[in-house]
């Protein structure tokens, strides 16, 4: 537990490295937990009897749940002071229900005399995205509670790479259980294949292990404490509001100049992200392998998604890598800057899918993407914490989460029939719209405020 008596000072202590991994260690699990779920949910949904244009519509669920959990959990971690702290509680219950949901989900068919299997699997799905923004929303609001200004950065980045292992291990884990342990990867109709379930089960695992960890080797700040901080000077005299939910939409209207602005970043980054989890498979299938649009059961066609699902867990090793990277270039160049060049870069990436030939060379747009993606889960973070009221800290995480939940909605119901009739159902001019949206991006995260930033010159 931080001393009290060397922080009233108003100044933020600097944490070690190991301090800092230690309060992210949860999120490698929960995003285990996410590309578990990315991968497998439409197989396992589509093995229990749903239709291929169904699937969208369960797909909705992740950023729905997320536009109405976070802000609420955020919100009411802001007004919580238990023995585990503020931010702990919550993710700690979220882990919880979000293990259960994973072990249970590819045993659906358990329950057939009492549910359809298909509705237990959806109804799995829901609480899997609601625990894990239960438990996600806290882990940002913890890291801007926990560091000052100079170490923010670092801090976001340590999660972002957290965040990249996690995808890398549970986008793998059903190929590696299938190809290196043997566990077949078939099964009945209406029967999720062996390696899915212990992928789960292991996945599972591995995320209540992750929060336990943090819960037990990270300590928060008391109220007393964390309100004598003086990193938000105008900050420093403001009254908790007492209201409950109302204050939600108050804050919402009173948000700072930086978030609106951070706003229409956000959402050219992550309608353009959304595009591409959902476009990119048939995209490389039709557009470099040659299949017809309306084929999704060839061979050919299976050896596009599998190589697909490798350069997904491409990107996400790439972003790993690249933010710990981040913090050194942002020192030099400024948070906005890198920020822009990244999305540049994947921009690059996605546009140059639509030029290439061989698949091999997949590879190559991947890395771009994977810069993008790696500075997209930490940059937009960093900056904002800085212009947040320190006593609001968690609902306004919450809330900046409508910049990512609202556009991947918009995408998808937008792409569906922009796909169809604006691109002739070529999947590969939504990539190609992604990359623009990335451009964009760019270009406005330059017009971003961000009054904290620290440059290093001269070194």
């Amino acid at each position: 537990m931080a001393n009290t008596s060397t922080t009233l000072s108003g100044k933020k202590p600097r944490l070690s490295i190991a301090q800092i991994i230690n309060m992210s260690v949860g999120f490698l699990g929960i995003q285990i937990g996410f590309a578990l779920q990315n991968g497998n949910a439409s197989r396992i949904l589509q093995g229990y009897g749903a239709n291929v244009e169904e699937l969208p519509n369960f797909w909705l669920v992740a950023p729905i749940i997320g536009l109405l959990v976070q802000p609420l959990i955020g919100h009411y971690s802001d007004r919580t002071w238990t023995k585990l702290g503020r931010r702990r509680p919550y993710f700690l219950v979220g882990a919880i229900m979000a293990s259960i949901a994973l072990c249970l989900m590819p045993n659906a068919n358990l329950l057939t005399n009492l549910i359809p299997p298909l509705w237990v699997g959806a109804g799995m799905l829901m609480i899997m995205d609601a625990s894990f923004n239960v438990s996600m929303e806290p882990f940002r609001a913890l890291v801007a509670d926990k560091l000052s200004s100079e170490q923010r950065t670092l801090g976001f980045s340590v999660q972002t790479v957290l965040i990249g292992i996690g995808a890398v291990v549970g986008s793998w884990l059903p190929y590696v259980l299938a190809n290196w342990i043997g566990i077949p990867n078939t099964a009945p109709e209406g029967h999720v294949p062996p390696n899915v379930v212990w992928s789960f089960y292991i996945g599972a695992a591995i995320f209540i292990s992750a929060i336990l960890w943090t819960v037990f080797t990270t300590s928060e700040y008391p109220p007393e404490v964390q309100a004598s901080f003086a990193e938000g000077d105008e900050d420093k005299n403001e009254v908790m509001p007492s209201g409950g939910l109302m204050t939600i939409f108050k804050d919402i209207a009173d948000m700072p100049k930086t978030m609106k602005q951070l706003g229409l970043v956000q959402f050219c980054s992550w309608f353009g992200l959304f595009s591409m989890w959902v476009f990119t498979t048939p995209a490389v299938a039709h557009h470099i392998y040659g299949c017809a649009i309306d084929d999704s059961s060839s061979a050919t066609y299976q050896t596009a998604g599998d190589w697909v699902g490798v350069i997904f867990g491409v990107y996400n090793l790439v972003s790993a890598i690249y933010a710990m990277m981040l913090p050194k270039i942002a020192g030099r160049i400024g948070r906005r800057q890198t920020h822009a060049f990244s999305l540049v870069c994947g921009a690059i990436g996605l546009i140059s899918i639509y030029f290439v030939k061989d698949p091999m060379w997949l590879i190559a747009s991947m890395v771009g993407v994977g810069m993008a993606w790696g500075s997209i889960l930490a940059m937009p973070y960093a900056i904002l914490a800085g212009a947040l009221p320190v006593r609001k800290m968690g609902v306004y995480m919450g809330i900046f989460n409508f910049f990512i939940t609202i556009p991947q909605i918009v995408s998808g119901i937008v792409n569906r029939p922009l796909v169809k009739y604006a691109f002739g159902s070529e999947a590969i001019y939504a990539l190609v719209m992604a990359g623009v949206l990335f451009l964009v991006g760019a270009w406005a995260v330059m017009r971003v405020e961000d009054k904290d930033d620290v440059v290093v010159v001269g070194e």
